[in-house]
């Protein structure tokens, strides 16, 4: 690399423990970002990092760590995972991709849900805009659940006066007729993924009380025909 085809870009970092954070335990992360930017050198020095290389490596790894500093000062911890996430988003070339990891959803007890990735973020944001929302995706992929905690966070909030969670009461091919037990018993089992969120999100006795109210309602969605839903916040799963 010759000298004329390197630059050089510094980011002032305020506070030791800041920079701590941000390079890791042994310069763990540090390495990290120099190893998804092969053609660029990242040094600490004092309350700067240094960072020399080819022009556009070098800036995307400067914008690595603004967004990286960025979780820091909000006091949202590092992670390899995390810190590959927020690499991946600059090399897609991501407007602000902390912003994915730094929003949550407050949803009782203290408790912050905040999306994993840009996709989930962009989800969050839909939700709380749209009017209606279709969310499609793979198993696993928080799809239902972080529905769920914009719904409790609507509730609890006052922005609506009742939840309303339903989800099929029956899997393809099944009958409700042909399985053991009273009504209850038979949708219990289909019902339960939402009240293990509930559960998470509330506690049990909070959400037993909301239930008993009637400002948190879970049922069939077979039950949903002919329904009145004004002023609710309504999750239909699958």
């Amino acid at each position: 690399m010759t000298q004329a085809s390197s630059i050089e870009a510094r980011l002032r970092v305020s506070g030791n423990s800041h920079m701590l954070a941000l390079l890791g335990e042994r310069d763990a992360f540090l390495r990290q970002v120099e190893q998804a930017f092969p053609q660029v050198q990242i040094v600490a020095r004092g309350d700067e990092l240094v960072i020399t290389g080819v022009p556009e490596t070098v800036e995307q790894a400067k914008t690595a760590f603004e967004e990286l500093l960025v979780l820091v000062e909000r006091r949202l911890p590092l992670d390899a995972d995390r810190i590959q996430r927020i690499i991946s988003l600059v090399k897609s070339d991501v407007r602000k991709p902390s912003a994915a990891f730094s929003d949550g959803v407050a949803v009782g007890r203290g408790k912050v849900i905040r999306p994993k990735t840009f996709n989930q973020k962009v989800y969050l944001d839909a939700i709380r805009k749209g009017t209606v929302v279709f969310g499609i995706g793979p198993a696993g992929t928080g799809k239902t659940y972080l529905a769920m905690a914009v719904a409790v966070e609507a509730v609890t909030s006052g922005l609506v006066s009742r939840l309303i969670l339903t989800r099929p009461a029956v899997e393809a091919g099944e009958r409700l007729g042909f399985l053991p037990g009273d009504l209850a018993a038979k949708v219990d089992p289909y019902l339960r993924p939402l009240y293990d969120a509930l559960y998470e999100m509330l506690g049990p006795e909070d959400t037993q009380r909301r239930l008993e109210l009637g400002t948190i309602e879970i049922a069939p969605l077979a039950y949903m025909r002919g329904r009145t839903l004004n002023d609710a916040f309504v999750v239909l799963d699958e």
